[in-house]
């Protein structure tokens, strides 16, 4: 496979090509049929050829955006769906172009015809670009080298895409650098999971040194160096991790858009949260709201607004827990405001009121927080940042990731954090809210979601 590996990235840009002109394609011939000849002054051959690659553009930033490029890294639905989306935020912008060129609404029933026909193509191009890919690109075979601590919640998310990786073998770090070395020639890949440093860093320099790929499992520590500033005072090369979060004009700027974000959600949302609430009440009479204690930045406690979405003795016996995949505490209402997040909106006033942020880490219980803590006391690392509607974690993870992980990826956020990276998890937010998997509840009998591994 390393022989053709030179040629995947031209592979897909090929079939992205094919999309994108295949699309412009569609917009051209609806532009020139339907809206071109509503301008005072319609556009000739070169106007209608920039409006065209316009279009072209707002597909490219949107598909950027919701990883609609890759192609083979990605399962087919979730290809065709976030494509799906793309298309659906491009046509949406370029009404709004149309109507700013026109002066006035027209109407949007030729762009939704428009759109139907490019989500059928979509689908068709999205399994045949997946499956042309995995034919030309068949699942690597790998290596897993594991150490003593807990692998299997890895394995099982490497056997999960079996599309694109094979297993084919499992090796203890005990039985040495040599029997691993011999064992790393026979296979294109190594999965290397968590194992102490030392042991670590000598199969990474050697699978280098022999230009063969390795997965990681990131620690901690890697993470923080990872986003590190290379300095150059002396002839030695020095990183420097600053470690203190936000900086002030980080958190003036993310403040000044949760308000205005905040209020305008509300606006916008408020006849749906009308709507939502009194369904919660209808169902079984008890208050449409509940309120709970959560935890923000730096351990500040904060009463969370929620629409109620178990019973209302749903913790009677005191005992904190999450909730589970087959969980009979949700209510009918309930199953539905979770599926589509709309559980979480009453949060907006938390926002508003300075207890949370519009993107950050899960607002976690102090009680569970607290057992988090006992077994990896990093976990308080995550609040120095204020808690968050929508998150990193949030958006890459799901409800049931284990906690090492979520940690992991609430770092990666504050350790890279920029307001663009704030608007690209807003809108993967959208991506995800009829994923199912994102919402997976705990295993029946888990309290908690308890990492399986830590540092």
């Amino acid at each position: 496979m390393q022989k053709y590996e030179q040629y995947k990235r031209m592979l897909r840009f090929l079939l992205s090509l094919l999309f994108t002109a295949a699309q412009a394609g569609v917009f051209y011939c609806t532009w020139m049929a339907h809206y071109n000849g509503l301008m005072e002054s319609p556009f000739q051959r070169k106007g209608n050829w920039l409006m065209a690659a316009f279009y072209m553009l707002l597909i490219l930033l949107f598909a950027h955006m919701y990883s609609g490029w890759r192609i083979g890294a990605l399962k087919a639905f979730h290809l065709i769906w976030s494509q799906s989306l793309s298309l659906l935020f491009a046509d949406s912008v370029i009404y709004l172009v149309i109507t700013l060129l026109t002066k006035r609404f027209q109407t949007f029933v030729p762009l939704l015809a428009m759109f139907a026909a490019q989500c059928v193509f979509t689908g068709i191009w999205g399994m045949a670009s997946t499956a042309c890919y995995l034919r030309a690109y068949p699942p690597r075979r790998v290596l897993m080298v594991y150490g003593d601590r807990p692998n299997l919640g890895l394995v099982r998310k490497f056997h999960s895409r079996e599309d694109r990786y094979i297993i084919c073998e499992t090796i203890h770090i005990s039985e040495g650098m040599e029997r691993i070395a011999e064992r790393i020639r026979e296979y294109e890949g190594v999965v290397i999971g968590d194992i102490p440093t030392p042991s670590r860093n000598r199969i990474l320099k050697y699978c280098y040194e022999r230009s063969v790929r390795t997965y990681t499992s990131p620690k901690i520590s890697d993470i923080l160096i990872r986003s590190a500033e290379s300095q150059h005072l002396f002839d030695t090369p020095i990183l420097l991790s600053r470690n203190s979060g936000l900086t002030f004009e980080q958190r003036v700027v993310k403040r000044a858009v949760d308000i205005v974000f905040s209020l305008a959600a509300l606006v916008f949302l408020s006849p749906l949260m009308a709507v939502t609430a009194l369904a919660v009440k209808l169902e079984d009479g008890g208050p449409a709201i509940y309120r709970q204690e959560r935890l923000t930045e730096h351990g500040k406690r904060f009463k969370i607004y929620k629409f109620r979405s178990m019973r209302v003795d749903a913790e009677k016996d005191g005992v904190a827990r999450l909730a589970s995949e087959c969980d009979d505490r949700i209510t009918r209402v309930g199953r539905v405001i979770r599926a589509v997040r709309m559980d979480e909106i009453p949060q907006l006033f938390n926002i508003l009121m300075g207890d949370m942020s519009i993107v950050g880490p899960r607002p976690e219980r102090p009680e569970i927080a607290s057992e988090y803590e006992t077994h990896m006391a990093e976990f308080s690392y995550r609040l120095k940042v204020k808690a968050g509607l929508t998150g990193y974690a949030q958006v890459y993870g799901k409800y049931n990731t284990t906690a090492y992980d979520k940690l992991k990826l609430d770092l990666m956020y504050l350790q890279n954090y920029s307001l663009l990276l704030d608007l690209e998890i807003v809108f993967k937010t959208v991506q995800i809210l009829f994923m199912k998997e994102s919402t997976e509840g705990m295993e029946e009998g888990q309290l908690i979601a308890m990492p399986e591994e830590k540092e």
